[in-house]
C-alpha cells in the first residue's frame, strides 16, 4: 500500500478543533454546525459552486462510478429520477464471496489506528463531501425526488451533520474507557498484587447499512460513520432507487482511507441487479454483525427477527400523530401544520399523519372555533401555502415512485374529502409526478375509520379524526404510539393541564414531542447535536439518531492485562 498522504499529524491539525466543537454540542445539545446551509456559502476554498456542482452532477450521467473493488464481476444501474430523466449510470456488482474476505482483510489496521485517528478520518471524509455539496445536492434530488432547495439542505449540510454527530458520540463512548491502567491491589505483609491493564476498542466486524429510497444521505450516513469510527468496514447496500448519492460517498471514503494509508476496502459498495434483493440474502451472512436500515415495517421486522448475527438498528413505520386542544396562536398554528403537510409531500418519516380535534371544537386567540371550521381553516391554509405553482413545486419535489401515488389516489375513498389533492406541473421537469396533499375527514369513534387512521398512509394524505374531547385525544395517542409507533408527536395547547398530561403520555411512550410549534420550527424537522431523531423505545424505531446507545454496542472493548 502507498504511503499515507494524510498523516495522524495532519489529520488532526485539520479536524481535531471541529471534533472537539461537536463534541462539546453533543454535550450542551446547543444550536451547532460546520456545514453552511445556503448555497452561495460554497464555490471558494476548494468547495464547488452551484454551476460547478451541477456541471459535476452531469457529467456523472450516462457513466460508470468507478471504484476498484474486489469481486467485481459485472455492471449494473437502472436508476430513473423521479423527475423524469434516467440517470444512466453504472455501477459495479459485487461478488460478496471476494468482497466480504477483502473488507474484513483491514479490519486489524484500522482498529490499531485507534479512536481519534478514526474519528479524524471519518471529519475528513464528510468535509470532502461537504465541498461537494451541490453536486450532491443534485444526486439526491434526481433519486429522491426532493425539491433541489431541500435536497442541498437535508441531502447536504443536514446529512453531513448527522454523520458528524454520530462520530463525536461513538469517539466519546470509545474513550470513555482508559486505553491503559496500572491496578495495584494491596496484600497487607505481602507485596501488593500489581498489573498493567491495556483497554482497546474492538469493531463487531463488517457492517450492512441498506439504504432508503427518500433520504439516502440523511438516514444513511448515521449508521455508516457510527460503524466506521468504531472499528467496522461497512458495506453499502443502496436502494435501488437511490444509489448515486451513496455511491458517491463510498468513493470519497475509499479515497480518503487509501490517503491516510488504510485499506479503501473498508467501505465499499453493494449494488443490486433488477430484482435480485440482495438485502436479504447479505443480512443472514456470518459476516454482517451490524444492520443500518430505514424502510418498511414489515422488512425491518424481518430483520429484527431473522439476523440474529447481527446488531440490527432499525427505523420503520409509525403513525404520526397532532393533538389539537386550544391555542392562542390559531393562525401560526394553521401555518406551521399547513408547512408540515406539505414539506417533500409528506414523504417523511416525520410527516404528521392523524390530527385529533375535538368534535366540539377548541378555544383559540380568534374565538371558539368548531371542528368543521378547523378543518377548514387549515385546508384554506394548505391551498394557500401551495397557491403558486412556482413555490407549490420548490416545497413539494415529486413523488417518489409510483406506490406513494397509489396510497394518494385510494386515501381519498377513505372518507370524507376536506382538502382534495391537484396536480402540478413542473415546467422544468414536466414528467415529474406532483401532488399537493390530500386530507380526509374521519370519525375517530367509528370502527370502519379506525383501519384508516390507525395505519401509516405514507405520502400527501393526512386525516382529520374527530374525538369526543381532549382526554380521549390522548388516549388515542397513547393507543397508537403504544400498537403502531410514530417518529414525532405534535400538541397544540393553551392549557398547562394538557400540557403536561400529552407530555406525560409521550414520556410513558417514548415518543418525540414538539408543543405548540407556530413559527419557522417544525415537528418534522429535527437538528443534528440537539434533538433525537426517533427515541428507539416505540415501534417506530428501535434506534435514536443520534444517542449513546446508537454508538456503543457498534464495538466491545477487549482487556490484555499482564504483571507490572
Amino acid at each position: 500500500m502507498a504511503a499515507a498522504q494524510l498523516t495522524p499529524a495532519h489529520l488532526a491539525e485539520r479536524h481535531r478543533p471541529t471534533l472537539d466543537q461537536a463534541l462539546e454540542a453533543i454535550r450542551t445539545r446547543a444550536y451547532w454546525s460546520p456545514h453552511p446551509e445556503h448555497p452561495k456559502a460554497y464555490g471558494e476554498n476548494g468547495s464547488l459552486s452551484a454551476s460547478d456542482g451541477l456541471a459535476a452532477h452531469q457529467a456523472t450521467l450516462g457513466s460508470r462510478i468507478e471504484l476498484d473493488q474486489p469481486g467485481t464481476d459485472g455492471w449494473t444501474g437502472g436508476e430513473v429520477s423521479p423527475y423524469g430523466p434516467a440517470l444512466g449510470v453504472e455501477y459495479p456488482h459485487a461478488d460478496v464471496d471476494v468482497l466480504l474476505p477483502a473488507m474484513r482483510a483491514g479490519m486489524a489496521a484500522w482498529r490499531d489506528a485507534g479512536a481519534e485517528t478514526r474519528a479524524l478520518v471519518c471529519l475528513e471524509i464528510l468535509a470532502r463531501i461537504s465541498a461537494r455539496t451541490h453536486e450532491f445536492a443534485h444526486a439526491v434530488m434526481h433519486t429522491s425526488g426532493q425539491a433541489f432547495m431541500m435536497a442541498f439542505q437535508a441531502g447536504g449540510p443536514h446529512a453531513q451533520d448527522r454523520g458528524m454527530e454520530a462520530v463525536a458520540y461513538a469517539y466519546a463512548e470509545q474513550t470513555r474507557t482508559p486505553g491503559e491502567a496500572e491496578w495495584s491491589k494491596p496484600q497487607g505483609k505481602r507485596d501488593p498484587l500489581e498489573l498493567r491493564k491495556a483497554f482497546t476498542p474492538v469493531g463487531r466486524g463488517i457492517a450492512l447499512m441498506v439504504g432508503c429510497n427518500t433520504f439516502p444521505t440523511w438516514n444513511g450516513y448515521p449508521g455508516l460513520f457510527a460503524s466506521l469510527a468504531t472499528g467496522n468496514a461497512v458495506l453499502v447496500k443502496p436502494h435501488p432507487r437511490a444509489v448515486l448519492p451513496l455511491a458517491l460517498t463510498v468513493r470519497v471514503a475509499r479515497d480518503v482511507l487509501a490517503e491516510a494509508g488504510f485499506d479503501p476496502n473498508l467501505v465499499a459498495l453493494a449494488v443490486e441487479r433488477p430484482g435480485e434483493g440482495i438485502a436479504k440474502t447479505l443480512a443472514v451472512r456470518p459476516e454482517i454483525r451490524i444492520i443500518d436500515y430505514t424502510g418498511s415495517t414489515s422488512f425491518g421486522d424481518w430483520l429484527e427477527q431473522n439476523a440474529r448475527q447481527a446488531q440490527v438498528y432499525t427505523e420503520k413505520a409509525g403513525v404520526n400523530t397532532v393533538v389539537v386542544d386550544s391555542t392562542d396562536d390559531y393562525k401560526g398554528m394553521l401555518s406551521n401544520l399547513a408547512f408540515s403537510l406539505s414539506l417533500y409531500s409528506g414523504q417523511m418519516c416525520t410527516t404528521p399523519q392523524n390530527l385529533l380535534i375535538p368534535r366540539e371544537g377548541i378555544s383559540t386567540d380568534a374565538g371558539h372555533k368548531s371542528y368543521d371550521e378547523v378543518v377548514t381553516d387549515l385546508a384554506a391554509a394548505v391551498d394557500g401555502l401551495l397557491g403558486d405553482d412556482a413555490r407549490a413545486n420548490a416545497l413539494l419535489g415529486a413523488l417518489v415512485n409510483p406506490d406513494v401515488k397509489a396510497r394518494l389516489e385510494a386515501a381519498a375513498g377513505l372518507g370524507e374529502v376536506a382538502l382534495a389533492s391537484r396536480e402540478i406541473v413542473n415546467p422544468d421537469f414536466p414528467d415529474a409526478v406532483v401532488r399537493t396533499p390530500l386530507m380526509v375527514k374521519l370519525d375517530g369513534s367509528k370502527p370502519d375509520s379506525e383501519a384508516a387512521y390507525m395505519a401509516e398512509c405514507f405520502g400527501p394524505v393526512s386525516f382529520a379524526v374527530s374525538v369526543d374531547s381532549t382526554d380521549d385525544a390522548l388516549e388515542l395517542l397513547r393507543r397508537t404510539v403504544r400498537e403502531k409507533g410514530a417518529m414525532t408527536v405534535g400538541a397544540y395547547t393553551a392549557s398547562a393541564d394538557v400540557e403536561r398530561a400529552v407530555e406525560e403520555v409521550c414520556l410513558e411512550e417514548s415518543a418525540q414531542l414538539s408543543l405548540n410549534l407556530t413559527g419557522g420550527v417544525y415537528v418534522n424537522q429535527t437538528a443534528a447535536f440537539s434533538d433525537f431523531h426517533g427515541s428507539g423505545g416505540n415501534p417506530a424505531a428501535n434506534a435514536a439518531l443520534c444517542d449513546s446507545a446508537f454508538v456503543a454496542n457498534r464495538f466491545r472493548v477487549v482487556e490484555v492485562r499482564r504483571p507490572a
